[in-house]
């Protein structure tokens, strides 16, 4: 049986329930993501750093690209089913955990929020797509409109180009998704603090929401 592997950073702030999971991209690993929680400066926040199934020219990836993407990304999307499930059971309860993915992991991000069957702190996408949007938004349910989700992208994006993905965001949004969409004049990367202050002030948000 096939499970994630992740690293566990815990919070600064004793006994915060608090977490923050984060999806790599293609290619990458945990060990591209081990700067973020100091870049992030939210000491109340546990991290949970996850490695995609699949391994990938030294890195990993959440499902085949390019080729027959949908079965990877059923089975990575089940699989993050399963570590959501097991963070609540850990006592780490849904509306207290943000979901956060970089480009195949903020695909990821999107399809898991908006098909989980419970309420996350939020959703934060960045530099990434929407797999089959039409579908998506077809079959939305009550709890994926009530999830909040953050979604940054980049001018000069030469691996995802942005119009499309603005495109698509424009759709979710007219069907009632609450997105937030910040535009960066950058290429398939954070964009240093101006990006992260963006993203803090979202997580922190979700936290202090009732």
């Amino acid at each position: 049986m096939t499970t994630l592997h992740g690293e566990f950073i815990p919070a600064a702030e004793k006994d915060s329930r608090r977490m923050l999971v984060l999806l790599h991209g293609l290619g990458d690993s945990l060990d591209g993501w081990r700067w973020l929680p100091e870049a992030l400066k939210l000491p109340s926040l546990n991290y949970l750093l996850v490695n995609a199934p699949d391994e990938y020219y030294g890195g990993y990836s959440w499902f085949d690209y390019p080729g027959d993407i949908a079965p990877g990304i059923q089975r990575s999307r089940k699989l993050l089913f399963d570590l959501l499930d097991d963070l609540r059971a850990k006592n780490f309860p849904a509306d207290q955990i943000t979901l956060a993915g970089f480009s195949q992991g903020s695909l990821m991000t999107i399809e898991t929020g908006l098909h989980y069957p419970h309420r996350l702190a939020g959703l934060v996408g960045i530099s990434g797509w929407v797999y089959e949007i039409e579908n998506l938004i077809r079959d939305l349910t009550p709890v994926a409109r009530s999830q909040r989700l953050l979604v940054t992208h980049g001018h000069f994006d030469q691996i995802i180009p942005f119009a499309g993905v603005r495109e698509q965001i424009q759709k979710l949004q007219a069907a009632g998704l609450n997105v937030q969409w910040h535009e960066f004049p950058k290429e398939h990367t954070v964009y240093g603090e101006p990006e992260l202050a963006v993203i803090r002030e979202f997580v922190r948000a979700g936290y202090d929401r009732k």
